[in-house]
Order: structure tokens, then sequence, then C-alpha cells
């Protein structure tokens, strides 16, 4: 019990180190033993409020052996996407769960354009000593190499995938006064109105999703290509736009706040959330269509160091409160090995060259 109250007494005292820095010294030794008393207590520690941080985790051991080894700079991710897509939300969740079980400093990377590829592009000619990562999305591991007849990276030969964060949803949203209840009630308004209905893409993911229903329910939507997702939403909103094919993770705040209605979703299941809406499959059975979320580092990087990263990330992933978020959201992470991750690519891209030739798209 003495031990218990002394961790307290620690948690309480983090608040302080900033306005008594006399304290500091003897409050970070105690905390550097705090995660053997923890052990022997078998209990965890308590929460730090007014911390820097947020709420204090059990220290990992592989993550903090990579702030031994970035001590001396930062981490960076780069997402190949705007601000406000699943890639990005997904990265700043992680960057912050990272630095709050004692890793480095983790710095997010917006650099957008051209469905990934620019992003992806820079990962490709960042240091390989595991101090950059880029988020990996359906679009720059899986679709691109498909819709793309000179892709100017190898998303095999120029990265390895250290991290995955789960195989996701597809949400299909509308105008809230939109005249469609159900996925049946726009495929017959657009029937009536054969390429008068348009959607709004900014990567793969929601391209080929709309394309593809197009083909196997016979109807012509027209697409219309956007640079981020902000701008895609807001004419969605609008109404320049008709309906919207997005992951979960991006489309869940515009549902949740009421700015856009969802009709339909993809994905293995009905997603917790929204148990009333219907499954594409359910109405479309060959819809099999479902995208990822991982983190990829340059190939060079030595191999200690991606194993540390994938020993790191399999932690937090299924940890608390990241698995939860992220099955809010309608993705189901699981703990993949780097061989596991590797035949992963492979498996993805051989399925999404079978997407883009349903939804007969032609490479650019």
């Amino acid at each position: 019990m003495k031990a218990q109250a002394a961790l307290n007494q620690v948690c309480r005292n983090e608040r302080n180190l900033r306005v008594n820095p006399r304290r500091r010294f003897m409050v970070r030794f105690i905390a550097s033993v705090a995660p053997t008393l923890v052990a022997c207590l078998g209990s965890t520690m308590c929460q730090a409020q007014g911390h820097a941080t947020g709420q204090l985790q059990v220290p990992s051991v592989a993550v903090q052996s990579l702030r031994s080894k970035f001590d001396s700079k930062p981490v960076r991710i780069i997402v190949p996407f705007a601000p406000g897509g699943s890639g990005d939300i997904t990265a700043r969740l992680l960057a912050e769960q990272i630095q709050r079980r004692g890793g480095p400093q983790v710095i997010v990377e917006n650099k957008p354009g051209a469905n990934g590829i620019i992003g992806a592009e820079a990962a490709k000619r960042a240091a390989a000593d595991g101090s950059v990562l880029m988020l990996a999305t359906t679009s720059t591991h899986s679709a691109n190499p498909s819709l793309y007849r000179q892709l100017p990276y190898d998303p095999v030969k120029d990265f390895f995938l250290v991290g995955h964060f789960g195989t996701g949803s597809t949400l299909v949203l509308v105008k809230p006064d939109a005249p469609y209840q159900t996925l049946a009630d726009l495929v017959a308004d657009a029937k009536k109105k054969p390429g008068q209905l348009h959607y709004g893409y900014f990567n793969a993911s929601s391209h080929v999703p709309g394309a593809l229903i197009s083909q196997l329910a016979g109807i012509e939507l027209q697409a219309v290509a956007y640079k981020q997702i902000a701008n895609a939403m807001t004419d969605l909103i609008a109404g320049h736009l008709q309906v919207i094919f997005v992951d979960s993770v991006a489309g869940d705040s515009y549902a949740s706040s009421g700015k856009l209605k969802v009709i339909a979703a993809a994905g293995a299941q009905r997603l917790p959330k929204y148990p009333q809406v219907a499954l594409i499959t359910e109405s479309y059975p060959s819809y099999d269509v479902s995208g990822f979320l991982g983190l990829a580092i340059p190939s060079g990087t030595p191999e200690s160091i991606r194993s540390l990263w994938n020993q790191a990330l399999n932690e937090i992933i299924l940890s608390e409160p990241m698995k939860s978020t992220l099955e809010r959201y309608g993705f189901y992470p699981k703990s993949m090995t780097l061989q596991d991750l590797s035949r992963f690519v492979g498996e993805e891209q051989a399925r999404w060259k079978r997407y883009v030739g349903l939804a007969k798209i032609e490479p650019q």
C-alpha cells in the first residue's frame, strides 16, 4: 500500500513539474522506477490530471526503446492526404498514444496530392533509419498500382509495412433532406436520371466503390475528382453532389453531426454505431470492397528497427483506448508480424486489381 501511495503522489506531482522546478529531479527519479513498482503491485498507474500529454499509460518497453533510438530527433509520420481524412485522424491518435507511453516525440506531416503519390514519394526518399514512417492506405499500397500506368514508387519494393490498424468500412452519405433512405432509393433515382447523379472522390477508396456500384446496379453515376475530402464534403452538403462513398472514420463526424445521412455501409458486418443501416452486400453480394490503414517504413530500414516498430505498434493498436476507437469506426485491428504484413500487401494489390477491373476504370 505504501508503494501504491508513492505512485499516486508521483501522478499528482507530475502536473507541478513546470511550476515547481526544484522538484523535477526527484519526481522524475521516482517516476523512472514506477513501472517496477506497478508490476510488483499488479496495478496500473493513476491518471495524471493536468499532465501535458493527458492520461498516463503503462510504459511500453518497445515504445521506450524507440525513444532511446530517436531521442535526438522527432519521429515523423507522413500522411499522404489532407487533414480530416481517416489516415490523418488515425495518425494523430497514434502519435498521441506513442507519447503517452513514454515514446519519442511524433510529428504528423500532411503531404496531400495525386491520390497519395506525393506523400509516398516523400516517404520513399526519407532517411531509412526508422525516424520517418508513412500512413499506408488502400490508395497508396493497394489500388494505385492498378490505377496508374507509371507509378513513381513501388509499394512492395520501396516500403515495408510495419503496422496494421485494421480493415475498415465504408459509409454511403447523402444530404439529410435527400429523397433517399436506402441505397435502393438512390439506385432507383439514378435509373430514372441516367448520368445526372454525381459522386465525389478524393482517393481510390472513394472512387472505386462508386464506379463498382454503377456496374453492379446498371446505373450511370458521374465521378467528380477532388484534391481533398473537405472540398468534396462541402459540395455534397451544398447539393452540388448527390452521394459520396467514404471510409467510416472520415465520414462518421459528418453523419454524427447531422450534416449528412448514412444510407448504406460496406464492411464485414453491420456497424455497431449504425446497426439499422444495411450493408451494400445485402443487395449486391459480389460487392466486397474494403480498405485498410497501416504504417509503412522505407525499404532500406534495418530489420531490427522494423521489428521494434512492429512490436510497438502491435502493442498500441491492440490496447485501449486505440482498439475501441478503431472498432467504433468499423476498423477491426489484429496483431500482425512483419511476414504477415508482407503477404497482406500482395493479397490486397491482387484484390484491388480485380476491383478496378470490375469497375471498368482505365489506368491513367
